[in-house]
């Protein structure tokens, strides 16, 4: 009876860890590339699980957070325009609220241009906001903090 009911826990407790578990449809990667002696871009790749997307950095609907991007003051470099993108997104019409939306799916890489006062080695810190949805429902906005070392 002991080994029964020793059995019928492991098993229960087994089974409420597989349904406890945290969804995580994007997987982030960030590096840099060199364009010259004082210009990089940083690089910013999401890879997104199939069924999933995230929406664009310029998104404003009611449902939804926009990708976003937080740098951190660097005093040895400054930011040049704005984050652009590899991708043209999707646009769909939400269910929930009629609204076209925008968003990306499968893989979309984010690029930010970086001028260094000077050819030195340094690192550009920050994090990227975003949130993940598929078809059913949307995860809580996330945030994932980053650091790309400049070589």
């Amino acid at each position: 009876m002991k080994k029964f009911l020793f059995l019928f826990l492991v098993i229960t407790g087994m089974s409420f860890y597989s349904f406890a578990q945290v969804k995580n449809p994007v997987k982030w990667s960030f590096e840099s590339k060199k364009i010259d002696a004082k210009n990089y871009e940083l690089i910013i790749t999401a890879s997104i699980d199939p069924g999933w997307h995230i929406y664009t950095i310029d998104h404003s609907g009611d449902i939804g957070v926009a990708t976003s991007f937080t740098f951190n003051k660097n005093p040895l470099g400054d930011l040049k325009g704005n984050v652009k993108t590899s991708a043209k997104p999707k646009k769909s019409k939400d269910p929930s609220t009629g609204e076209m939306v925008a968003f990306y799916e499968g893989k979309v890489v984010f690029s930010q241009t970086v001028t260094l006062k000077s050819p030195v080695k340094t690192t550009y810190t920050g994090s990227v906001e975003f949130m993940a949805c598929d078809d059913k429902m949307c995860l809580p906005p996330s945030e994932k903090n980053f650091t790309i070392n400049l070589q």
